[in-house]
C-alpha cells in the first residue's frame, strides 16, 4: 500500500523559524529535573512500552510552561535502567563470555536510550499541542575530582543482588565493593559505587547556545557520564555515579537559568514526613532550609539531596528552585518553592 506523507508538513513542527527564535531567546529559562518514577513505576516490570507511556505522560506536564514561553532543559534518572544494563552485563558475560562495559560507558548508554525516548515522546507531544520548538538530545559527561572524598566511602547501590560466595569473588576479580542488601523480598550482597560532587558539565556552552535558539534540549541525563580530568589534562573516565539532581542544578546555574524544577512523586517537601506531627513546606528560605538541612528533617535517602540540589542552585545565583509532583506542575498552588529570601 503506497501511503503518501508530506514532509515539508511533519518537519516544520519539528524546527523553529528565525522569527520563533527571536521570540524565545527573549524567555525565562527553566531546568527540569525529572525523577526516576517519570519514565518507570516501581510496580511495573519495565517495559518499553511502559516506559514510552510513563514518559508521554510525563512529558505533558511540561506543555505548561512551553506555552508559557519558557525555554528548557530536561534533565532525568537513569536508576532503574542502568541497573538493568549492569544485569544485562553479568548475564551476557556468563552465557556468551561478552565482555562487560565500565560503569561510564553503561551511564551512557543510558542517557542516549532514555534521550532518544524523551525526545522523541516529546516530539509528539509537541505536533499534539501545536508548539512549533525543535528538539535536542545531548549525551553529557560531567567532571568530578578524581581526589572526592566519595571515592573513598562508596554507597551508591547499583546492579543485581548477589549471594555471599557471588560477591567475594567478584571483588576479588574486579575490584569492586559490595554491601549487604536486606528486604522484604531479596537478600545479599550489592555492589555500591562513589557519587561524588559534579564541578563541571563539559557539554555546557553547547546546551547554552542551543538553549539560546529555543532548542529543548535533554542534557545530564543519570546526573551526567562521570569523568575526571588527569594530570596532563586528559579526559578519563570514573567508575562512579553521579546525583541527577546535583548535575542538574549545576548544569542550570552554569547556562544562567532563572528557575529550577524538580518534578518527583509528593506535591509539596515536609518536615516529620509521614509522622504525627507531619507539615507541609509551601515556601522555604535558604536559613530555614539550612536548619532544617542541619536538624535531619530531610530523608538523606530520598528529599535531602533535592533539597540540596535547589538550595546549590539559588546559593549560585539562581531566582527559584520548585519542587512537585510532576501532574501539579501547572497549578502554583501546589509544590515548595525555594528562594534566597522570602517574597512578598
Amino acid at each position: 500500500m503506497e501511503v503518501n506523507v508530506d514532509l515539508k508538513k511533519i518537519y516544520s513542527f519539528a524546527v523553529p523559524n528565525l522569527e520563533t527564535n527571536k521570540k524565545l531567546t527573549m524567555n525565562k529559562l527553566a531546568v527540569v529535573a525529572l525523577g526516576g518514577n517519570a519514565l518507570l513505576r516501581g510496580n511495573q516490570v519495565g517495559t518499553i512500552e511502559e516506559q514510552e507511556q510513563n514518559t508521554t505522560d510525563t512529558l505533558e506536564n511540561l506543555v505548561y510552561l512551553l506555552k508559557e514561553g519558557y525555554n528548557l532543559v530536561i534533565g532525568h534518572g537513569n536508576g532503574p535502567q542502568v541497573g538493568n544494563i549492569l544485569m544485562r552485563n553479568d548475564a551476557g558475560e556468563q552465557m556468551y563470555g561478552i565482555p562487560q562495559m565500565p560503569l561510564d560507558v553503561c551511564v551512557a548508554d543510558s542517557q542516549g536510550g532514555i534521550g532518544y525516548m524523551i525526545e522523541r515522546s516529546l516530539r509528539n507531544v509537541l505536533r499534539k499541542h501545536g508548539i512549533n520548538r525543535e528538539v535536542c538530545c545531548v549525551v553529557t559527561s560531567v567532571v568530578v575530582d578524581k581526589d572526592d572524598p566519595a571515592f573513598k566511602n562508596p554507597t551508591k547501590r547499583v546492579g543485581r543482588v548477589y549471594d555471599k560466595a557471588q560477591a567475594d569473588e567478584l571483588a576479588a576479580k574486579r575490584g569492586w565493593v559490595f554491601k549487604e542488601e536486606v528486604k522484604d523480598t531479596v537478600s545479599g550482597w550489592r555492589r555500591v559505587v562513589p557519587s561524588p560532587k559534579p564541578i563541571g558539565v563539559m557539554n555546557e556552552s553547547i546546551v547554552e547556545q542551543l538553549v539560546k535558539q529555543g532548542v529543548i534540549v535533554i542534557a545530564a541525563g543519570g546526573g551526567g557520564v562521570p569523568v575526571y580530568i588527569d594530570e596532563v589534562g586528559d579526559v578519563r573516565p570514573s567508575e562512579a555515579v553521579i546525583d541527577k539532581d546535583l548535575a542538574s542544578s549545576l548544569l542550570a546555574n552554569r547556562i544562567k537559568a532563572d528557575e529550577f524544577y524538580i518534578l518527583t512523586d509528593v506535591p509539596y517537601v515536609y518536615i516529620n514526613y509521614k509522622k504525627p506531627n507531619e507539615k507541609k513546606l509551601e515556601f522555604l528560605n535558604k536559613q530555614d532550609t539550612d536548619k532544617y538541612l542541619a536538624e535531619g528533617m530531610f530523608g538523606e535517602g530520598n528529599m535531602a539531596p533535592k533539597i540540596k540540589a535547589c538550595l546549590q542552585f539559588i546559593e549560585q545565583g539562581g531566582h527559584k528552585s520548585v519542587i512537585t509532583e510532576a501532574t501539579k506542575l501547572s497549578d502554583k498552588s501546589y509544590g515548595t518553592k525555594l528562594t534566597l529570601e522570602y517574597e512578598d
